[in-house]
Protein backbone atom coordinates (compact mmCIF):
# COMPACT_ATOMS: atom_id res chain seq x y z
CA UNK A 1 0.00 0.00 0.00
CA UNK A 2 1.53 3.20 -1.08
CA UNK A 3 1.47 6.09 1.42
CA UNK A 4 -1.25 8.01 -0.95
CA UNK A 5 -3.66 4.69 -0.64
CA UNK A 6 -5.82 3.66 2.63
CA UNK A 7 -7.36 0.73 4.18
CA UNK A 8 -10.65 2.49 3.89
CA UNK A 9 -11.20 5.89 2.10
CA UNK A 10 -14.16 8.26 3.27
CA UNK A 11 -15.96 10.99 0.81
CA UNK A 12 -17.32 13.59 3.33
CA UNK A 13 -16.01 14.76 6.28
CA UNK A 14 -19.49 15.64 8.36
CA UNK A 15 -20.96 13.92 10.85
CA UNK A 16 -21.67 10.30 8.94
CA UNK A 17 -17.79 10.57 7.69
CA UNK A 18 -16.19 11.38 10.92
CA UNK A 19 -18.13 9.07 13.33
CA UNK A 20 -17.46 6.53 10.49
CA UNK A 21 -13.68 7.32 10.17
CA UNK A 22 -13.11 7.57 13.99
CA UNK A 23 -14.88 4.08 14.39
CA UNK A 24 -12.75 2.52 11.48
CA UNK A 25 -9.26 4.11 13.13
CA UNK A 26 -10.23 2.65 16.43
CA UNK A 27 -10.34 -1.01 14.52
CA UNK A 28 -7.09 -0.81 13.34
CA UNK A 29 -6.99 0.57 10.53
CA UNK A 30 -5.69 3.38 7.89
CA UNK A 31 -8.10 5.84 7.06
CA UNK A 32 -8.26 8.58 4.53
CA UNK A 33 -11.05 11.36 4.49
CA UNK A 34 -11.91 13.09 1.82
CA UNK A 35 -13.74 16.40 2.12
CA UNK A 36 -14.64 19.33 -0.95
CA UNK A 37 -15.00 21.97 1.16
CA UNK A 38 -12.76 23.79 3.51
CA UNK A 39 -13.28 22.91 6.57
CA UNK A 40 -14.72 19.84 7.76
CA UNK A 41 -18.18 19.50 8.83
CA UNK A 42 -20.68 19.47 5.58
CA UNK A 43 -23.98 21.26 7.00
CA UNK A 44 -22.29 21.40 10.28
CA UNK A 45 -20.48 24.99 10.24
CA UNK A 46 -20.03 28.11 11.57
CA UNK A 47 -19.11 31.06 10.05
CA UNK A 48 -17.53 33.65 11.79
CA UNK A 49 -18.39 37.25 9.80
CA UNK A 50 -17.16 40.52 11.83
CA UNK A 51 -16.71 39.01 15.09
CA UNK A 52 -19.91 37.26 15.24
CA UNK A 53 -20.59 33.44 14.84
CA UNK A 54 -23.41 32.34 12.92
CA UNK A 55 -24.18 28.29 12.19
CA UNK A 56 -24.98 27.60 8.54
CA UNK A 57 -28.59 27.44 9.23
CA UNK A 58 -29.94 27.37 12.76
CA UNK A 59 -28.75 24.24 14.82
CA UNK A 60 -28.68 22.51 17.92
CA UNK A 61 -27.19 19.90 19.64
CA UNK A 62 -28.98 17.67 21.89
CA UNK A 63 -26.82 15.66 24.62
CA UNK A 64 -29.88 13.19 24.73
CA UNK A 65 -28.95 11.94 21.56
CA UNK A 66 -27.53 8.17 22.21
CA UNK A 67 -25.19 8.96 19.95
CA UNK A 68 -23.79 11.85 20.53
CA UNK A 69 -23.77 10.95 24.12
CA UNK A 70 -21.26 7.62 23.23
CA UNK A 71 -19.16 9.58 20.31
CA UNK A 72 -18.78 13.21 21.73
CA UNK A 73 -17.27 14.87 24.71
CA UNK A 74 -20.84 17.24 25.38
CA UNK A 75 -18.85 18.91 28.51
CA UNK A 76 -15.74 19.72 26.31
CA UNK A 77 -17.67 21.77 24.00
CA UNK A 78 -19.20 23.87 26.93
CA UNK A 79 -23.04 23.60 25.54
CA UNK A 80 -24.76 26.91 26.55
CA UNK A 81 -28.61 25.16 26.49
CA UNK A 82 -31.57 27.12 25.96
CA UNK A 83 -34.55 27.06 28.55
CA UNK A 84 -36.60 23.94 27.85
CA UNK A 85 -39.31 25.46 26.32
CA UNK A 86 -40.90 27.98 23.93
CA UNK A 87 -42.41 31.45 23.44
CA UNK A 88 -45.31 31.39 21.03
CA UNK A 89 -46.22 34.96 19.83
CA UNK A 90 -49.93 34.88 19.48
CA UNK A 91 -50.92 38.55 18.52
CA UNK A 92 -50.08 42.26 19.11
CA UNK A 93 -50.15 44.18 22.25
CA UNK A 94 -49.70 42.86 26.21
CA UNK A 95 -49.87 39.02 27.14
CA UNK A 96 -49.40 38.44 23.14
CA UNK A 97 -46.02 36.33 24.06
CA UNK A 98 -46.96 32.88 25.80
CA UNK A 99 -44.17 31.48 27.45
CA UNK A 100 -44.56 28.14 27.78
CA UNK A 101 -41.59 25.52 29.68
CA UNK A 102 -41.15 22.24 31.15
CA UNK A 103 -41.87 22.44 34.94
CA UNK A 104 -39.56 19.80 35.48
CA UNK A 105 -36.61 21.43 34.32
CA UNK A 106 -37.51 24.68 35.14
CA UNK A 107 -39.68 24.95 37.83
CA UNK A 108 -39.26 28.76 38.12
CA UNK A 109 -41.03 29.26 35.05
CA UNK A 110 -44.16 27.25 36.24
CA UNK A 111 -46.24 30.04 37.12
CA UNK A 112 -45.55 32.10 34.14
CA UNK A 113 -46.40 29.00 31.77
CA UNK A 114 -49.60 28.63 33.72
CA UNK A 115 -50.89 31.84 33.29
CA UNK A 116 -49.67 32.01 29.78
CA UNK A 117 -51.50 29.00 28.98
CA UNK A 118 -54.19 30.08 30.99
CA UNK A 119 -54.32 33.32 28.58
CA UNK A 120 -54.22 31.87 25.56
CA UNK A 121 -56.57 29.28 26.13
CA UNK A 122 -54.09 26.46 26.25
CA UNK A 123 -55.33 24.21 29.50
CA UNK A 124 -58.27 22.97 27.47
CA UNK A 125 -58.49 19.62 29.18
CA UNK A 126 -59.78 17.80 26.08
CA UNK A 127 -56.83 18.72 23.80
CA UNK A 128 -54.25 18.30 26.72
CA UNK A 129 -55.55 14.56 27.25
CA UNK A 130 -55.40 14.23 23.02
CA UNK A 131 -51.60 15.03 22.68
CA UNK A 132 -50.31 13.14 25.98
CA UNK A 133 -52.37 10.21 23.91
CA UNK A 134 -50.16 11.31 21.23
CA UNK A 135 -47.05 11.45 22.81
CA UNK A 136 -47.18 8.41 24.53
CA UNK A 137 -45.36 5.95 22.12
CA UNK A 138 -42.69 8.42 22.52
CA UNK A 139 -41.82 7.96 26.39
CA UNK A 140 -41.43 4.24 25.65
CA UNK A 141 -38.96 2.51 24.37
CA UNK A 142 -37.95 3.79 20.54
CA UNK A 143 -37.76 -0.43 19.91
CA UNK A 144 -41.19 0.02 20.84
CA UNK A 145 -42.64 2.73 19.03
CA UNK A 146 -40.83 1.62 15.59
CA UNK A 147 -43.13 -1.56 15.78
CA UNK A 148 -46.28 0.40 15.74
CA UNK A 149 -47.77 1.11 12.20
CA UNK A 150 -46.63 4.96 10.88
CA UNK A 151 -48.61 7.79 9.04
CA UNK A 152 -48.13 11.27 9.04
CA UNK A 153 -47.69 13.85 11.39
CA UNK A 154 -51.25 15.49 10.85
CA UNK A 155 -52.87 12.34 10.35
CA UNK A 156 -51.36 10.91 13.33
CA UNK A 157 -52.72 14.25 15.39
CA UNK A 158 -55.91 14.13 13.98
CA UNK A 159 -56.27 10.08 15.19
CA UNK A 160 -55.56 11.38 18.80
CA UNK A 161 -58.20 14.19 18.53
CA UNK A 162 -55.91 16.72 18.95
CA UNK A 163 -57.53 20.04 17.18
CA UNK A 164 -57.48 22.89 18.81
CA UNK A 165 -54.78 25.64 19.72
CA UNK A 166 -52.44 23.61 21.35
CA UNK A 167 -51.59 22.00 18.10
CA UNK A 168 -52.17 24.83 15.65
CA UNK A 169 -50.16 27.14 17.83
CA UNK A 170 -47.39 25.73 19.81
CA UNK A 171 -46.56 21.83 18.54
CA UNK A 172 -46.80 22.14 14.30
CA UNK A 173 -45.29 25.88 14.40
CA UNK A 174 -42.42 24.48 16.15
CA UNK A 175 -41.89 21.22 14.46
CA UNK A 176 -41.83 23.24 11.21
CA UNK A 177 -38.81 24.51 12.13
CA UNK A 178 -37.50 21.31 13.30
CA UNK A 179 -38.92 19.24 10.46
CA UNK A 180 -37.77 21.83 7.70
CA UNK A 181 -41.89 21.20 6.62
CA UNK A 182 -44.95 22.68 7.29
CA UNK A 183 -47.04 20.25 5.49
CA UNK A 184 -47.93 17.84 8.54
CA UNK A 185 -46.61 15.17 5.82
CA UNK A 186 -43.54 14.38 7.79
CA UNK A 187 -43.68 10.74 9.71
CA UNK A 188 -45.25 10.36 12.85
CA UNK A 189 -42.81 7.91 14.10
CA UNK A 190 -39.96 10.34 13.14
CA UNK A 191 -41.27 12.84 14.88
CA UNK A 192 -42.43 10.90 18.21
CA UNK A 193 -38.78 9.73 18.09
CA UNK A 194 -37.48 14.05 18.45
CA UNK A 195 -40.12 14.22 20.90
CA UNK A 196 -38.86 12.08 22.82
CA UNK A 197 -35.02 13.49 22.88
CA UNK A 198 -36.60 16.54 23.28
CA UNK A 199 -38.23 15.37 26.90
CA UNK A 200 -34.79 13.36 27.61
CA UNK A 201 -32.64 16.18 26.98
CA UNK A 202 -32.43 19.83 26.68
CA UNK A 203 -31.00 21.18 23.46
CA UNK A 204 -28.23 23.90 23.25
CA UNK A 205 -25.43 25.57 21.46
CA UNK A 206 -21.30 25.03 21.83
CA UNK A 207 -20.11 28.11 23.40
CA UNK A 208 -18.03 28.38 20.07
CA UNK A 209 -20.31 28.06 17.34
CA UNK A 210 -22.16 24.30 16.13
CA UNK A 211 -18.77 23.96 14.11
CA UNK A 212 -17.02 23.01 17.39
CA UNK A 213 -18.54 19.68 16.92
CA UNK A 214 -16.86 17.84 13.91
CA UNK A 215 -13.87 19.75 14.61
CA UNK A 216 -13.75 17.91 18.02
CA UNK A 217 -14.53 14.69 15.85
CA UNK A 218 -11.95 15.45 13.41
CA UNK A 219 -9.75 16.08 16.04
CA UNK A 220 -9.42 12.37 16.94
CA UNK A 221 -8.35 11.73 13.72
CA UNK A 222 -4.86 9.61 13.43
CA UNK A 223 -4.50 11.63 10.10
CA UNK A 224 -5.75 15.15 9.43
CA UNK A 225 -8.93 15.34 6.89
CA UNK A 226 -7.82 16.50 3.58
CA UNK A 227 -10.17 19.18 3.24
CA UNK A 228 -10.44 21.00 -0.30
CA UNK A 229 -10.06 17.97 -2.37
CA UNK A 230 -13.52 17.10 -4.39
CA UNK A 231 -13.87 13.39 -5.34
CA UNK A 232 -14.94 13.39 -9.01
CA UNK A 233 -15.59 9.60 -9.59
CA UNK A 234 -16.33 5.92 -7.28
CA UNK A 235 -15.67 3.14 -8.87
CA UNK A 236 -15.89 -0.68 -7.67
CA UNK A 237 -14.15 -3.14 -6.79
CA UNK A 238 -13.37 -5.93 -9.71
CA UNK A 239 -12.47 -8.63 -7.05
CA UNK A 240 -9.43 -10.05 -6.29
CA UNK A 241 -7.00 -7.85 -5.53
CA UNK A 242 -9.14 -4.62 -7.21
CA UNK A 243 -10.10 -3.08 -4.82
CA UNK A 244 -12.33 -0.08 -5.12
CA UNK A 245 -10.96 3.22 -5.53
CA UNK A 246 -11.89 7.05 -6.26
CA UNK A 247 -10.96 9.63 -8.91
CA UNK A 248 -10.07 13.30 -7.55
CA UNK A 249 -8.44 16.49 -9.63
CA UNK A 250 -4.90 15.33 -8.07
CA UNK A 251 -5.38 11.50 -9.26
CA UNK A 252 -7.05 7.78 -7.89
CA UNK A 253 -6.48 7.10 -4.70
CA UNK A 254 -7.00 3.28 -4.36
CA UNK A 255 -8.29 1.30 -1.08
CA UNK A 256 -9.77 -1.70 0.22
CA UNK A 257 -13.20 0.26 0.96
CA UNK A 258 -14.59 3.77 0.38
CA UNK A 259 -17.47 4.93 2.49
CA UNK A 260 -19.53 7.91 0.29
CA UNK A 261 -20.27 9.74 3.80
CA UNK A 262 -22.51 12.87 1.61
CA UNK A 263 -26.16 13.88 1.53
CA UNK A 264 -28.12 12.05 -0.31
CA UNK A 265 -28.42 13.97 -3.69
CA UNK A 266 -24.37 13.89 -3.83
CA UNK A 267 -24.30 9.65 -2.49
CA UNK A 268 -26.76 9.61 -5.83
CA UNK A 269 -24.68 11.43 -8.18
CA UNK A 270 -21.58 8.84 -6.87
CA UNK A 271 -23.09 6.28 -6.74
CA UNK A 272 -25.53 6.04 -9.13
CA UNK A 273 -28.14 3.20 -9.42
CA UNK A 274 -26.03 1.28 -6.44
CA UNK A 275 -27.94 3.54 -4.30
CA UNK A 276 -31.61 2.18 -5.43
CA UNK A 277 -33.19 4.86 -3.38
CA UNK A 278 -34.40 7.70 -4.95
CA UNK A 279 -36.15 8.75 -1.76
CA UNK A 280 -32.70 9.62 -0.20
CA UNK A 281 -32.23 12.29 -2.58
CA UNK A 282 -35.44 14.44 -1.63
CA UNK A 283 -34.44 16.84 0.75
CA UNK A 284 -36.23 20.26 3.05
CA UNK A 285 -34.26 23.62 3.06
CA UNK A 286 -34.30 26.60 5.18
CA UNK A 287 -32.88 30.03 4.88
CA UNK A 288 -31.79 31.59 8.07
CA UNK A 289 -30.91 35.43 8.92
CA UNK A 290 -28.69 36.71 11.44
CA UNK A 291 -28.76 40.35 11.88
CA UNK A 292 -27.06 41.93 14.97
CA UNK A 293 -28.49 44.80 17.33
CA UNK A 294 -27.65 46.65 19.77
CA UNK A 295 -29.31 44.83 22.57
CA UNK A 296 -31.14 41.91 23.01
CA UNK A 297 -35.34 42.43 21.94
CA UNK A 298 -36.09 40.39 24.98
CA UNK A 299 -33.94 38.89 27.60
CA UNK A 300 -34.90 35.03 28.00
CA UNK A 301 -33.00 32.00 26.20
CA UNK A 302 -35.99 30.69 23.95
CA UNK A 303 -37.14 30.01 20.90
CA UNK A 304 -39.89 32.07 19.83
CA UNK A 305 -42.68 30.58 17.32
CA UNK A 306 -45.46 32.34 15.63
CA UNK A 307 -48.93 30.98 16.08
CA UNK A 308 -50.24 33.18 13.04
CA UNK A 309 -47.73 30.40 10.85
CA UNK A 310 -46.00 33.17 9.22
CA UNK A 311 -42.83 32.82 7.21
CA UNK A 312 -40.69 33.25 10.21
CA UNK A 313 -40.69 29.58 10.93
CA UNK A 314 -38.75 30.20 14.92
CA UNK A 315 -36.13 33.03 15.57
CA UNK A 316 -33.93 33.75 19.00
CA UNK A 317 -31.27 35.55 20.49
CA UNK A 318 -28.22 33.50 20.01
CA UNK A 319 -26.01 36.11 21.85
CA UNK A 320 -28.48 35.71 25.10
CA UNK A 321 -27.65 31.72 24.91
CA UNK A 322 -24.30 31.68 24.31
CA UNK A 323 -22.67 35.06 24.60
CA UNK A 324 -19.35 34.58 21.98
CA UNK A 325 -21.76 34.12 19.33
CA UNK A 326 -21.85 38.26 19.19
CA UNK A 327 -18.71 40.76 19.95
CA UNK A 328 -18.82 42.64 23.68
CA UNK A 329 -21.83 44.96 23.43
CA UNK A 330 -23.82 43.53 20.48
CA UNK A 331 -26.29 41.20 20.17
CA UNK A 332 -26.85 37.92 17.41
CA UNK A 333 -30.54 36.92 16.52
CA UNK A 334 -31.56 34.33 14.11
CA UNK A 335 -34.64 34.19 12.15
CA UNK A 336 -35.40 31.09 10.16
CA UNK A 337 -37.32 30.67 7.33
CA UNK A 338 -38.23 27.58 5.23
CA UNK A 339 -37.52 26.85 1.30
CA UNK A 340 -38.42 27.65 -1.28
CA UNK A 341 -39.69 31.15 0.31
CA UNK A 342 -40.87 34.21 -1.15
CA UNK A 343 -40.02 36.15 1.87
CA UNK A 344 -37.36 38.55 1.12
CA UNK A 345 -35.48 40.63 4.09
CA UNK A 346 -38.18 43.75 4.01
CA UNK A 347 -40.71 40.69 4.98
CA UNK A 348 -38.70 39.06 7.30
CA UNK A 349 -38.01 42.58 9.23
CA UNK A 350 -41.53 42.94 9.35
CA UNK A 351 -42.87 39.30 10.91
CA UNK A 352 -39.11 40.11 13.57
CA UNK A 353 -40.87 43.55 14.11
CA UNK A 354 -44.12 41.21 15.10
CA UNK A 355 -42.36 38.61 16.52
CA UNK A 356 -40.33 40.38 19.37
CA UNK A 357 -43.02 43.56 20.28
CA UNK A 358 -40.03 45.63 19.09
CA UNK A 359 -38.23 47.57 15.60
CA UNK A 360 -35.69 46.38 13.84
CA UNK A 361 -35.10 48.83 11.61
CA UNK A 362 -31.70 49.24 12.75
CA UNK A 363 -30.43 45.78 13.17
CA UNK A 364 -27.75 44.66 10.87
CA UNK A 365 -28.11 41.91 8.45
CA UNK A 366 -24.65 39.94 9.47
CA UNK A 367 -25.20 37.34 6.92
CA UNK A 368 -27.67 35.21 5.44
CA UNK A 369 -27.54 31.27 4.72
CA UNK A 370 -29.49 29.27 2.14
CA UNK A 371 -29.04 25.32 2.75
CA UNK A 372 -31.15 23.80 -0.02
CA UNK A 373 -30.43 20.37 1.26
CA UNK A 374 -31.39 21.08 4.78
CA UNK A 375 -32.39 17.29 6.06
CA UNK A 376 -33.78 14.63 4.24
CA UNK A 377 -37.33 14.28 4.37
CA UNK A 378 -38.94 11.99 6.16
CA UNK A 379 -42.11 10.91 4.91
CA UNK A 380 -43.92 7.28 6.56
CA UNK A 381 -43.29 5.01 6.87
CA UNK A 382 -39.95 5.61 8.51
CA UNK A 383 -36.87 3.52 7.46
CA UNK A 384 -34.79 4.04 10.13
CA UNK A 385 -32.08 1.34 8.97
CA UNK A 386 -31.56 1.51 5.51
CA UNK A 387 -28.77 -0.72 3.76
CA UNK A 388 -25.16 0.73 4.13
CA UNK A 389 -23.25 -1.99 2.40
CA UNK A 390 -23.87 -2.04 -1.30
CA UNK A 391 -21.18 -4.31 -2.49
CA UNK A 392 -17.86 -4.75 -4.41
CA UNK A 393 -16.14 -2.89 -1.44
CA UNK A 394 -18.73 0.28 -1.71
CA UNK A 395 -20.60 1.69 1.20
CA UNK A 396 -22.95 5.09 2.25
CA UNK A 397 -23.62 6.65 5.11
CA UNK A 398 -25.20 9.91 6.12
CA UNK A 399 -28.40 10.84 7.86
CA UNK A 400 -30.39 9.97 4.73
CA UNK A 401 -29.46 6.28 5.97
CA UNK A 402 -31.17 6.27 9.35
CA UNK A 403 -33.08 9.55 10.69
CA UNK A 404 -32.60 13.02 9.80
CA UNK A 405 -30.87 14.18 12.45
CA UNK A 406 -27.46 14.87 13.93
CA UNK A 407 -28.10 11.23 15.39
CA UNK A 408 -29.01 9.63 12.23
CA UNK A 409 -25.61 11.04 10.85
CA UNK A 410 -23.46 9.58 13.50
CA UNK A 411 -25.29 6.33 13.89
CA UNK A 412 -25.05 5.68 10.05
CA UNK A 413 -21.47 6.62 10.04
CA UNK A 414 -21.03 3.83 13.22
CA UNK A 415 -23.42 1.32 11.26
CA UNK A 416 -20.93 1.35 8.01
CA UNK A 417 -17.82 1.78 9.80
CA UNK A 418 -18.67 -2.15 11.30
CA UNK A 419 -20.31 -3.24 7.80
CA UNK A 420 -16.75 -2.64 6.38
CA UNK A 421 -15.24 -4.31 8.90
CA UNK A 422 -17.37 -7.30 8.78
CA UNK A 423 -16.62 -7.67 4.69
CA UNK A 424 -12.82 -6.76 5.17
CA UNK A 425 -12.84 -9.63 7.59
CA UNK A 426 -14.90 -11.77 5.66
CA UNK A 427 -12.35 -11.61 2.45
CA UNK A 428 -9.45 -12.23 4.86
CA UNK A 429 -11.49 -15.29 6.20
Amino acid sequence: MSADDADVVVVGAGLAGLACARTLERAGLAVVVLESAPEVGGRVRTELVDGFRCDIGFQLVNPAYPAVRCLVDVDALRLRTFEPGVAVRRHDGPGALAVLADPRRAPRLLPRTVRSAWRAGYLDPVELFALARWAAPALGSPRSLLSRADTTLAASLDAAGARGALRREVLEPFLAGVLADDTGASSAAFVRLLVRCFLLGTPGVPAGGMGELPRQLAAGLHRPVRCGTAVEEVHAGSGGAGGPSVRTASGPLRSRAVVVATDGPDAGALLGSRLLDRRAETMNGLRTWWFAASRAPRPERMLVVDARRGPVVNTAVLSAVAPAYAPPGRSLVQATTLLPTEADERVVRRELDRLWGTSTSDWELVVRHDVARSLPRQLPPLQPRRPVALGDGLFVAGDHRDTASQQGALVSGRRAARAVLLELAGRRA
